[in-house]
């Protein structure tokens, strides 16, 4: 008998596996990060990406966009979607006119053109792997002047197409930490992203949650982080089941 491929485990392409540890010192990175700790992302780099990769959304995969209406217009705010492709930022951030700015792995922090868009872009660097104090530093520097970051409970992509079995702490030391209201999104379509080499260029749809928000914890335990973490990605998978039928 032929074994049946269902919706939940498509025909990917492979994807390298990843790298965790960067093997420079945190101090080598610390140009980066001053660049988010202090100034807002650059209007015009913003807006030129913002623009190729809005076009790229709509044009190459179709995004389509629900419950719009629940991103604040103003204030702070995380947004937390699930976590498949290297563009999942672009696709939760196409429908608003927030300027999102997310952690990459510090891998891609050196020197060179792209890292000039991703410093002046807004894009800070995450040392995964190490406790990294810095990231949550430039997260409530960020919340501090009603800005917007995006945020994967699961750490990194997905490589089986699949949600993670749990979500990791840090989302929920943020959401109790900063105060900030989460906007959990679902993705559904974007494992596929990366099988444009196929010349697959899969749908992608994008619906977002209703702020969820908790009271202010100045030094929250693991437990609570992790707790926090747990509801928030709980709303983040009934969201992507939501879109995935």
């Amino acid at each position: 008998m032929t074994e049946q491929r269902t919706p939940a485990e498509p025909d990917l392409v492979r994807i390298k596996e990843q790298v965790y540890e960067d093997p420079r010192p945190a101090e080598a990175l610390e140009p980066f990060y001053e660049r988010s700790l202090t100034k807002k992302p650059d209007r015009w780099i913003y807006e030129i990406v913002r623009v190729l990769t809005s076009l790229l959304a709509w044009v190459g995969y179709r995004t389509r966009t629900i419950d719009s209406a629940n991103v604040p217009t103003s204030g702070p705010l995380i947004f937390a979607p699930n976590h498949f492709s290297n563009l999942d930022h672009f696709f939760m951030g196409q429908a608003t006119r927030r300027k999102v700015q997310f952690m990459a792995k510090s891998q891609l922090f050196s020197s060179g053109p792209m890292t000039y868009v991703y410093m002046h872009g807004g894009v800070f660097p995450v040392r995964r792997g190490r406790r990294d104090e810095r990231t949550f530093e430039i997260v409530h520097a960020i919340m501090g002047r009603d800005g917007t970051v995006c945020v994967y409970c699961e750490g990194g992509r997905s490589r089986t197409g699949r949600l993670a079995d749990t979500a990791k702490p840090g989302i929920g030391r943020m959401a109790l930490e900063t105060g900030a209201p989460i906007v959990p999104g679902g993705i559904a379509g974007s494992q596929a992203v990366r099988n444009w080499k196929r010349l697959g260029f899969p749908r992608v749809t994008v619906k977002y949650g209703e702020a969820m928000r908790w009271e202010q914890v100045a030094e929250p335990t693991r437990a609570q982080q992790q707790a926090v973490a747990d509801e928030i990605f709980a709303e983040i998978k009934r969201l992507h089941a939501s879109i995935s039928a």
